[in-house]
């Protein structure tokens, strides 16, 4: 199983809907200038994935994952990352009848949501 896209949106420093993708099986590497975001979109992934020290992803409240804290018209954050889950013997328990998987975490009003496939997570 490896990730084949990114889509980020009002996340950090991602005001806008932004769409990543084109990732390889083998090997990625981000590149760009200083403060473009590079960080932010591997701390978008750790997110996604469930980190709960948020100070790994170099803030100290949640709120701080929303573009600019949510002072700019913003007020919802998501990540969703898309899984190819073509070779069935790495699929999660559960999810073997998938050739995909998505998996979304957003926030709103400091309370964190998660997804897997469009259900809800606990």
């Amino acid at each position: 199983m490896h990730i084949t896209e990114v889509i980020i949106d009002g996340f950090k420093s991602y005001r806008v809907r932004t769409h990543v993708e084109k990732f390889d099986r083998s090997f990625n590497a981000i590149t760009g200038l200083n403060g473009s975001g590079k960080s932010n979109i591997l701390d978008a992934i750790c997110f996604v994935m469930g980190i709960s020290r948020f100070s790994l992803i170099r803030v100290e409240k949640i709120q701080e994952l929303v573009y600019k804290g949510g002072n700019a018209n913003v007020s919802k954050a998501s990540v969703t990352i898309f899984f190819d889950n073509s070779d069935k013997a790495t699929s999660p328990s559960g999810y073997e009848d998938f050739d995909k998987i998505n998996v979304s975490r957003s926030i709103e009003n400091n309370k964190v949501k998660c997804y897997v496939n469009g259900r809800v997570e606990t």
